[in-house]
């Protein structure tokens, strides 16, 4: 969509890693304007002109009069790609597309969902918002800002796809029509239920006593004999070793403690 935007940038005489890190130390981004029949042009400007523009309404789908500092003719333009870094979330680089109004063009346009699905104000269900973009070609000046997608008839189980979007009769749809921009799901508490169920169902599963058995034993201090030593002395028994008395020997030397010893 044409904009009365004009967004004037400087001549860059220099590339390379060398001259980009030079230009952002002064707040500038390097860019190249192409396309058409004239050669490509590097420039160099503030970066948050084109911030401006892909935050508008139409984004970057905005046609804008470009021009470099100096020259007095303007070249109608789009953004056809931004770099970012990945860490700072910094814009390092631009392209730029040379327009013709009277040729057609490849563009993204967003859609945007309206009213309230029946399968979620009546049935319990969950909206998900599966296709947020379609590409389609047309003339520029035909671009739309978004396209419409009505989801009130929507039920439990059933979706919207890309052949139902009303596309004016001027523009060429290049997504697959088959696919689907928005349906009605289950709430996940449903299948967290589901889940729950299946793991309880494996949890009922008789486990094998002989063998759990064998692993206590094998993991157990002594093995048998240590177990019997431990719960199954007699308070009296003198024979069974040192480890046996002394293992007996202290509940009375607690008692003591609480009838009045040290």
């Amino acid at each position: 969509m044409l904009r009365d935007v004009k967004i004037e940038a400087d001549d860059r005489a220099l590339a390379g890693r060398r001259s980009s890190r030079k230009l952002a130390r002064s707040g500038l981004i390097p860019g190249i304007l192409y396309g058409g029949t004239d050669a490509p042009v590097m420039f160099q400007l503030d970066p948050r002109k084109l911030d401006a523009v892909l935050h508008s309404e139409s984004g970057a789908n905005t046609l804008f009069k470009f021009s470099m500092a100096g020259k007095k003719a303007d070249t109608l333009a789009m953004i056809r790609e931004v770099q970012v870094d990945p860490l700072s979330g910094r814009m390092i680089h631009a392209d730029l597309l040379r327009i013709s109004m009277e040729k057609t063009i490849e563009v993204k346009v967003p859609i945007h969902l309206t009213g309230t699905a029946r399968g979620v104000k009546q049935q319990g269900g969950i909206l998900d918002f599966v296709l947020r973009e379609i590409e389609v070609s047309c003339l520029p000046g035909d671009i739309p800002e978004r396209f419409d997608a009505d989801v009130s008839e929507l039920d439990l189980g059933t979706a919207i796809k890309v052949a139902d979007l009303k596309i004016p009769g001027n523009m060429k749809v290049l997504t697959d029509l088959n696919k689907a921009v928005a349906t009605v799901v289950a709430p996940a508490a449903e299948k967290a239920a589901e889940a729950a169920t299946a793991e309880a169902v494996a949890a009922a599963t008789p486990a094998e006593p002989e063998v759990i058995k064998k692993g206590k034993a094998e993991t157990a201090e002594g093995g048998a004999e240590g177990d019997a030593a431990k719960g199954a002395a007699p308070k009296g028994a003198d024979k069974g070793g040192g480890k046996v008395e002394k293992t007996a020997a202290k509940p009375e030397k607690g008692g003591g403690k609480e009838k009045g010893g040290r």
